[in-house]
């Protein structure tokens, strides 16, 4: 297990490297700078060539692409991720703004599609080709094929409709976040909903991965000989079925966490919320390639994490995976 742990640990940098070579490569790649972005240049625009120039020269974009690279992984090794070319902000104050905010968005709906989307997978494998597993294929059909950032506008809309026809104000969550310590009221009145949006469409496919798992586990001949002792079914769903069921679940709720981190771009957009997502696309947007470059390694970095948290706990929850 020692040894397994260690070689999965080491693997990691090749792919975090690669990871830097690539988004290195890339972002150099695509036409244009941020220094044309800024003067105006990229949109067809004059600009001034001796300006854009200068602006270069302060970014050290005008050093050999060698050079770049480098400073580029000392700064990932050494935890020193710069200024951001755009704001001019050092990057440590940027993600510490944003980062709380997109972990407690992913960590809020991950709890609201495990409530619904693992009861209701384990009830629709109970009561397989009844109305109750009917209703659960449903609600998952439906969460699938809703984007999350339309039902958060349905949410909003439904809001404010509600409250003017019951109050006869309208009320929407607030716009500017707040901090959880600093007023929890106020920050779960904003973080609920956008958390019910996306909680919503991952239990949709949280519900299908259990119920699929655990029908296939159901039928399995350890489970049959568990009835034939005489087991209390309640004993055989929980001790020898659902555990074993839980081993898919885990690398879907572990691939979902780091999909999360990275993918709430248009759901932030429509609750206004200022996170790694929307700050992500808005670097790309302006070709600010150091904040670019250290979000793709932060999302890398929780993919690697993530995979490798998921594979610790496959040998806790299934005793017969054992790694040499």
């Amino acid at each position: 297990m020692l040894r397994h742990t260690i070689k999965r640990v080491l693997l990691m940098f090749p792919t975090l490297l690669g990871a830097a070579v690539l988004v290195f490569f890339l972002l150099r790649i695509v036409p244009g700078d941020i220094c044309e972005v800024r003067f105006g240049g990229v949109e067809g625009g004059t600009y001034d060539t001796e300006a854009v120039e200068i602006c270069r020269e302060q970014n050290g974009l005008n050093e050999p692409l060698s050079v770049q690279f480098g400073r580029f992984i000392a700064g990932v090794v050494t935890l020193d991720f710069g200024v951001s070319m755009w704001s001019k902000h050092p990057i440590v104050d940027e993600l510490g703004q944003r980062l709380p905010l997109s972990i407690q968005l992913t960590l809020m709906a991950m709890v609201v599609s495990i409530i619904i989307g693992i009861p209701l997978g384990i009830v629709a494998a109970l009561r397989q080709d009844t109305w109750l597993d009917y209703l659960a294929r449903s609600f998952s059909v439906v969460g699938i094929a809703v984007p999350s950032f339309w039902f958060g506008i349905m949410i909003i809309v439904g809001l404010l409709v509600s409250t003017h026809v019951l109050f006869d104000q309208p009320w929407m969550p607030p716009l500017e976040y707040t901090p959880f310590f600093d007023d929890p009221i106020s920050n779960l009145e904003q973080m609920i909903w956008p958390a019910l949006a996306v909680g919503y469409r991952f239990s949709a496919s949280l519900t299908r991965w259990t119920r699929s798992a655990l029908l296939e586990i159901l039928h399995e001949d350890y489970v049959r000989t568990a009835r034939a002792k005489g087991l209390l079914e309640k004993i055989v769903t929980r001790r020898h079925a659902l555990r074993n069921a839980l081993l898919p679940v885990v690398t879907i709720l572990g691939m979902e966490f780091a999909a999360l981190m990275s993918g709430l771009v248009v759901t932030e957009q429509v609750f206004n919320l200022n996170g790694i997502g929307k700050w992500f696309v808005v670097s790309i947007d302006n070709h600010d390639f150091t904040s670019t470059q250290m979000l793709v390694m932060l999302f890398a970095l929780i993919f690697v994490v993530t995979n490798f948290v998921v594979d610790m706990l496959y040998a806790w929850l299934d005793p017969r995976i054992r790694y040499s």
